[in-house]
């Protein structure tokens, strides 16, 4: 197995839970770099994954390691230069999503990955879970029919990030729920239907607990009058010129019972609903309703997202999250907030 260097971009939480301590337990990834402008923050990250150097240029990490793999997890309006220079510098990226703050950024990124011929994936974790897996096969199998029909949603009752940090100023962000939690279940219901061109697209946008403290999410805080200017909630429907349609609703705070997440998928032959991390699945024998529990624990492992992209790396094969959905996603969510300002429906 040839062994691949490996460097990280940013040291938050993202950085800690998921690309570092990942890639840091691979075979054939050697981690030689970590980077962050905090360098208090960097000299903890190499501390805690005995990282031998600590930068707080990327551009010098960049040009002095030569990482042939570099995870990015940086806020999103970072994202789009760094992914460029690193490509440039010619490493593969491992991209936190959303890829950047508009469909123009991403574009940017996919012509830049054209012309260095390195790879982008979006770290979209939701199309590797076990459940992601099983629905996909069942796809494969033909279990739904034609898939015409799909909800998705992640609903938070308190869950706002605190205003004043990155989260709440477009700027930094692009946006709020939608941009944040919703490109997850977007994405993962669009990459079941086989991403159907989207040909209308009709939202509205919410910002009505902004100056409400206690709908923080536990463990974040606000920062003094900051700015907070994206929405609290986003919903709406897509339209693809197949005929099929998407409904969706995200928020960081509303009045229901409790956070929940969901996509449920409606074909000619059969459906499915996955709920907080329980997944049925639905169809009809002899003319009568089945609701179907499979059991996941029988599934063999699958890939990590991580062990995928590494593979990817050293065989040239396609990743299963290219940067290009990530552009259809994002011409997706520029659309949304276009048809919520005007209040009409958006014709892509």
């Amino acid at each position: 197995m040839k062994m691949l260097t490996y460097a990280c971009i940013g040291a938050g939480g993202i950085a800690d839970k998921k690309h570092l301590s990942h890639y840091s337990k691979l075979a054939g990834i050697k981690t030689t770099a970590i980077c962050d402008i905090n360098r208090t923050a960097a000299d903890r990250m190499a501390q805690k994954y005995a990282i031998p150097s600590v930068y707080e240029d990327y551009r010098t990490m960049l040009a002095e390691v030569k990482p042939e793999l570099v995870s990015i997890c940086t806020t999103n309006d970072l994202h789009k230069q760094m992914t460029i220079d690193a490509l440039e510098a010619g490493a593969n990226v491992h991209l936190e999503k959303p890829v950047a703050l508009n469909a123009r950024e991403a574009q940017e990124i996919v012509d830049a990955k054209g012309k260095t011929g390195k790879q982008v994936m979006v770290a979209l974790n939701n199309r590797f879970t076990p459940e992601s897996a099983y629905v996909m096969q069942c796809i494969r199998e033909g279990f739904f029919g034609d898939i015409y029909h799909a909800k998705c949603g992640w609903k938070r009752r308190n869950g706002i990030p605190g205003k004043g940090v990155w989260f709440t100023d477009k700027d930094k962000s692009g946006g709020g729920p939608l941009i944040d939690l919703g490109v997850h279940f977007l994405d993962l219901v669009l990459f079941f239907m086989g991403f159907p061109e989207i040909s209308r697209v009709s939202g509205a946008t919410y910002c009505k607990f902004a100056d409400q403290d206690h709908r923080l999410r536990p463990g974040y805080k606000n920062l003094g009058d900051g700015l907070f200017n994206v929405e609290d909630m986003a919903v709406g429907t897509l339209y693809a010129r197949n005929r099929a349609t998407i409904q969706f609703e995200f928020s960081w705070a509303s009045n229901i019972e409790k956070e929940t997440k969901y996509y449920e998928l409606m074909g000619t032959k059969g459906g499915a609903m996955w709920r907080d991390g329980e997944l049925k699945l639905f169809s009809e024998v002899a003319k009568t309703g089945l609701v179907i529990s499979p059991d996941l624990s029988l599934m063999p492992p699958g890939q990590s997202e991580y062990d995928h992209f590494a593979e990817c790396v050293r065989t040239g094969a396609t990743v299963v999250a290219p940067v290009e959905h990530g552009l259809s996603l994002m011409r997706i969510v520029d659309a949304v907030y276009a048809s919520a300002e005007a209040d009409a429906e958006i014709i892509l």
